[in-house]
């Protein structure tokens, strides 16, 4: 049911696709973010207009609304939210780390990790809960999504090197008791690697991840606010050690130039909610640089948003209108927005499996990198 194909390599830099029960996919591969059961903003039909070619799911939230037998009484996810192309869905892992820790009424929503599973309060009613990754297994057993994550802990930055270890240990132990109690073949477990900014921790959590032998391997615990410099190495020495027939994801990132850094370390998969959530908050990218939609000098502006983008947003509308609509708080210029935001990345991707293609890929590096770091 599943399978992995490089067709093209320039470098590190790889072109491939994905089978999966749900269709084919092509690699690199970038997944939008819909945490609930939805990319905000954004209907089916659009997200396949845009071209988005998988999408992710959230296990914590969805666990928590609408919950598991409505789910399982809709037949699975993909009949729920009506998306029959890949979905992939996280552990829950992250968001149990950082939501949890939100003020609930006077007190901390404090997490207790221990040898059996996660204890936490839900950000929404403070509720009480405990994850063990075999229930995690389960409930993406109920989702039934295509690719599936254990569950595993996400550490802040910066950390403590021993705590770092210890964790690393734990989440290989967990995995292994995901893989035990795994039951759907129409399901393919990611392995999570760890070891958060210390190389050593890497390797060494790589090198037990990949004797595992599975369908795909994650590199988690990056992009939680350490500089990218630093992301960038632990990357590297990550993919170094993974197999180079199996697919490779690096857990919610990032930007466009992440993801060409990425690319270029031989990265296959990503999601982040980075373009959805600057659409909303009127951040927009294009081919010239970062814009905010907001600024007074886009009143009276009226070319399109980037002459150089095929998106239905570009091709209707002016940014003097998609300012006017921001202004107003319009839901409509949430929806232009990301509209944009998603086919601008669907075109990055495009534009990174044609480099790679022609054996241009670090050419294309060089000139694109600097430009999406470039703010307007």
């Amino acid at each position: 049911m599943f399978g992995f194909e490089i067709l093209k390599s320039d470098g590190n830099a790889r072109r491939g696709r994905l089978i999966t029960p749900h269709g084919v996919v092509n690699t690199p591969l970038f997944m939008p973010v819909g945490t609930q059961g939805t990319v905000k903003a954004m209907i089916p039909s659009l997200l396949l207009e845009v071209g988005v070619e998988a999408i992710l799911g959230n296990t914590y939230h969805l666990y928590l609304r609408p919950g598991l037998e409505v789910i399982k009484e809709a037949g699975g996810v993909h009949n729920f939210i009506n998306w029959h192309a890949p979905i992939l869905t996280d552990s829950g892992g992250y968001q149990v780390f950082s939501l949890s820790k939100r003020k609930l009424g006077n007190r901390n929503a404090s997490v207790r990790v221990s040898e059996e599973g996660v204890e936490f309060r839900d950000h929404l009613a403070g509720n009480l809960h405990f994850f063990t990754p075999e229930k995690v297994i389960a409930f993406q057993e109920v989702f039934g999504s295509d690719f599936i994550m254990p569950l595993d802990e996400c550490l802040e930055y910066p950390v403590d090197k021993e705590r770092a270890k210890e964790s690393l240990s734990r989440t290989i132990r967990w995995l292994d008791r995901s893989l035990k109690v795994k039951r759907r073949e129409d399901q393919a477990l990611f392995g999570i690697v760890q070891g958060a900014f210390f190389p050593d921790l890497r390797k060494e959590s790589a090198l037990l991840t990949v004797e595992r032998d599975l369908f795909g391997y994650a590199i988690g615990g990056l992009s939680v606010g350490e500089p990218k410099e630093i992301m960038y190495e632990m990357t590297e020495i990550v993919t170094e050690i993974l197999p180079w027939d199996k697919p490779r994801y690096l857990m919610g990132v990032g930007k466009p130039e992440d993801i060409i850094e990425s690319v270029a370390r031989g990265i296959d998969m990503f999601d982040c909610v980075v373009p959805t959530r600057n659409a909303r908050t009127g951040t927009l990218y294009t081919s010239e640089g970062v814009i905010n939609i907001r600024q007074e000098k886009y009143k009276r502006d009226f070319n399109p948003l980037d002459p150089f983008c095929d998106c239905y947003t570009c091709k209707n509308f002016s940014r003097a209108y998609l300012r006017h609509l921001f202004i107003a708080e319009e839901i409509s210029a949430y929806i232009l927005n990301t509209i944009h935001n998603l086919r601008f990345y669907v075109n990055i991707i495009e534009e990174i499996k044609k480099a790679v293609e022609e054996g241009k890929f670090e050419q294309y590096r060089k000139t694109k990198v600097e430009i999406f770091s470039r703010k307007l």
